[in-house]
């Protein structure tokens, strides 16, 4: 690997530290630390300043899908900035990379969703949602109807839109969140909240939740519901086979607009193009960023259907961004999907690569430290638990033995995350059969390594039930 010279490690970390604000960290506690400091990449590695060569089970943000380093992206950016740098699509304008793409989405996405919203991030894209759905109930005579339900612990973005709609308390703690009508009803975690319920019981029982929402707030007050077909940032929760069905058919009953949050699941990650797909759900709206351009270029988006498009387009719609459908970030994005779909990288992860790295990640369940092991395509999760048969909590607080491991992880040149104690994987979509071999040998090791430092600190201790 060529190193590039460079400042020495503890000098950039001191730079760091003096200017830069770190999304999700305490900036004293990482001061005190220093920063890893990334410099290249290639393929499912990355690079640090150190020269240690690291394997990103992660993806970066989940979003690198496929891989570090394709020159074919670097070409599209560089020609489409001499080209045309930047210009909106504000004032009845429009550009070729925006035409392009949203022909390009159109035909990949299911059914009559043909339509595109173009936005800077998952973020972004889930605030418009929030504004398409009320407008579009607001136009049919329905202003009233402007709530929008979704899951605790679900992810939707970091925007005062975008963190209400997910979940997530530690989130809703600064900031005064979540904003009005914006409810929620419980996940579909049957490990760690199943109680004495079978999976296919629990199941049906979460998903009734959102019908029983909708009686409670009134049906002609709940515009929308919204979720992840397999919630990504709460910890790769795979809900139950009779979930989505039964949430399908309340959507269709009550006629509430389904939002399928494909920011981590689209493009390929579940072993379909959507996750909606692998679910087998009807979206009428899917968010979309991340492996849209692989991270490569800052670009997100609302597909939505051929009946929303048309209702929302009897009026001037005011919304939009200054970087929406930019025309860089719109090129990279169509050179990307071409990859995908030239080097049959989806149909890979189906046949292939993803049947493989499930039965390799399945044997993490034999762990003395694991409770279950799930993936759908090449988003994979295990918990953590001092005790299998109970399905037990560790008495620390959530996220002290999750943190244990990642660090084993990563002293172990692995990139894995932790999401409370859960340790979870979204790997490039390129990675292959001996790569894998390789993550789930250092994730072996890394769990090791994590429960003997559990041991030592006296963590191993089962929560009483009555705390789960």
């Amino acid at each position: 690997m060529n190193i590039r010279n460079h400042f020495p490690t503890e000098e950039l970390q001191k730079r760091d530290a003096a200017h830069h604000l770190h999304p999700f960290t305490a900036q004293h506690d990482l001061a005190n630390k220093g920063s890893r400091i990334i410099t290249s990449a290639q393929g499912v590695y990355v690079y640090d300043s150190n020269g240690e060569e690291l394997l990103d089970a992660m993806a970066g943000l989940w979003c690198v899908n496929i891989g570090y380093g394709r020159e074919e992206l670097a070409q599209a950016a560089e020609r489409q900035m001499r080209e045309l740098p930047y210009y909106n699509t504000f004032f009845q304008t429009t550009h070729i990379p925006a035409i392009d793409l949203s022909e390009k989405l159109a035909k990949l996405a299911p059914r009559d969703l043909n339509h595109v919203f173009y936005a800077g991030s998952g973020s972004e894209a889930n605030d418009t949602n929030i504004r398409i759905v009320r407008q579009y109930w607001a136009l049919l005579g329905h202003a009233e109807k402007n709530i929008i339900i979704s899951r605790k612990n679900a992810y939707h973005g970091s925007t005062l839109g975008g963190a209400s709609l997910g979940g997530m308390n530690a989130m809703h703690q600064q900031g005064g969140l979540p904003i009005p009508n914006v409810q929620h009803i419980n996940q579909p975690d049957w490990w760690a909240e199943g109680g004495e319920l079978s999976p296919e019981e629990f199941g049906l029982a979460r998903a009734r939740e959102l019908e029983e929402a909708i009686v409670e707030f009134g049906e002609e007050r709940v515009a929308a519901f919204i979720a992840e077909p397999v919630q990504g940032a709460g910890g790769v929760i795979v809900a139950p086979d009779t979930y989505w069905p039964e949430i399908q058919r309340i959507c269709d009953k009550y006629e509430i607009i389904l939002i399928a949050d494909e920011v981590i699941c689209g493009f390929g990650r579940t072993g379909n193009w959507f996750g909606s797909q692998t679910m087998k759900i009807r979206p009428d709206i899917m968010t979309i960023a991340k492996g849209l351009s692989s991270g490569y270029q800052p670009i997100g988006g609302s597909i939505v259907s051929k009946k929303i498009a048309e209702v929302i387009g009897k009026d001037e719609f005011n919304h939009g961004y200054t970087y929406s459908s930019h025309p860089v970030a719109a090129a990279v994005a169509l050179a990307n999907l071409n990859i995908i779909e030239s080097e049959g990288i989806v149909e890979r992860v189906q046949n292939e690569t993803g049947p493989y790295l499930a039965k390799k990640w399945a044997t993490l369940a034999d762990h003395p430290m694991v409770g279950e092991a799930k993936i759908v395509g090449m988003m994979g999760s295990i918990a953590l638990t001092p005790d299998k048969e109970s399905r037990a909590k560790f008495l620390s607080p959530s996220g002290t033995v999750g943190y244990i491991c990642r660090e084993c992880c990563f002293a172990n040149n692995l990139i894995m995350r932790h999401v409370g104690d859960r340790m979870i994987i979204s790997p490039p979509l390129i990675i292959d059969k001996e790569q894998i071999d390789i993550l789930i040998e250092r994730a072996w090791k890394s769990l090791d390594e994590g429960m003997s430092k559990v041991k030592e600190k006296g963590l191993w201790e089962s929560a009483p039930s009555e705390l789960f």
